[in-house]
């Protein structure tokens, strides 16, 4: 069986990227970044085939490629690119499973009348959202959550990023009533072997709460 998931943050700069290299290696998954915005030199995609080891590693190629580092309705705007709904479809997975990467938070634009969020809608994946702890993490959190449920959007779960806080974690997991799917620890370096070994902490939580394997 094959299975797809969308890889969000609750805001921008969480570690998502990271995060989905983590996810990836642990699932040994397919990856997706439906947009790029910036940094084609060194994209996301470029990080992932960097730090993610297992062999059967395949990259889906963006959708779109902008050249400016901003919002991706920005971007588009200044590179005279409309970015619409009707671009994106999920590619077949290689692998079991594929991570699709979202670019910032859920409420991103793609254009002047869309967001993320519709085209998570639209490909009709659930996600899985990555939280980090700091100062404003909860209500960011409890927001991004919020919004999915009143979207009718399915959320598999949580990860938790950085320095761990069971205070913070726990008013989450209760007031959201979603899934802890494991925590991911702060890397002092991001290499293919810290990736791997995040990677193999994060498995067995992982596979229980998503496949219950």
């Amino acid at each position: 069986m094959k299975h797809t998931f969308f890889v969000s943050g609750i805001g921008t700069e969480i570690g998502k990227t990271v995060s989905s290299a983590i996810l990836t290696e642990a699932l040994k998954a397919d990856y997706w970044k439906p947009i790029q915005a910036g940094e084609l030199d060194y994209s996301d995609s470029h990080k992932i085939e960097e730090w993610v080891s297992h062999p059967q590693l395949h990259i889906h190629p963006e959708r779109h490629r902008l050249e400016h580092p901003m919002s991706p309705h920005a971007a588009a705007a200044r590179e005279n690119v409309q970015i619409e709904i009707k671009d994106f479809k999920t590619p077949e997975p290689v692998n079991s499973t594929l991570l699709i990467e979202g670019a910032g938070g859920l409420l991103v634009p793609l254009n002047d009348t869309i967001t993320l969020l519709d085209l998570i809608q639209e490909l009709q994946v659930p996600v899985i959202l990555i939280s980090r702890y700091y100062l404003g993490s909860i209500n960011h959190t409890l927001l991004s959550a919020e919004v999915l449920k009143n979207r009718g959007i399915e959320v598999a779960g949580i990860v938790f990023n950085g320095e761990e806080n069971a205070e913070s974690k726990s008013v989450i997991l209760d007031m959201t009533g979603l899934k802890e799917l494991g925590c991911i620890p702060e890397l002092e370096e991001v290499t293919p072997e810290t990736i791997k070994q995040a990677a193999d902490q994060l498995r067995p939580q992982l596979l229980k709460s998503l496949f219950n394997e």
